[in-house]
């Protein structure tokens, strides 16, 4: 389990909207039980007025998703169990986001 890693959302009655979740935690935090995660949602669930810095899209898995950090919070890291892929490559947009959800940037 690493940071940036994507992983199949485990709340099946969620998962239609938002089918994944991206592990945004410091892997300095490991050992903790929980892991900070934001959904990654299909596109068409996100209102079009919401500034790209603020929800950056993806393709995960052949879906167009669009990250939510304003939606981040915590989750039993036992729940995260299928990783789908890495975003890794894409850190710099998310903590951007983060940084606008938080600062306003």
């Amino acid at each position: 389990m690493a940071q940036w890693d994507v992983y199949v959302n485990p709340s099946a009655r969620m998962r239609g909207e938002i089918p994944f979740l991206v592990d945004l935690q410091s892997d300095l935090l490991s050992g903790l039980e929980t892991r900070l995660v934001s959904p990654l949602a299909l596109t068409r669930v996100t209102a079009t007025a919401l500034p790209r810095s603020l929800c950056p899209g993806f393709t995960v898995d052949g879906v167009a998703v669009v990250l939510l950090p304003q939606e981040s919070g915590p989750i039993s890291a036992r729940l995260l169990k299928r990783k789908v892929v890495s975003l890794r490559a894409h850190a710099n947009e998310i903590v951007g986001a983060l940084d606008a959800v938080s600062g306003g940037i």
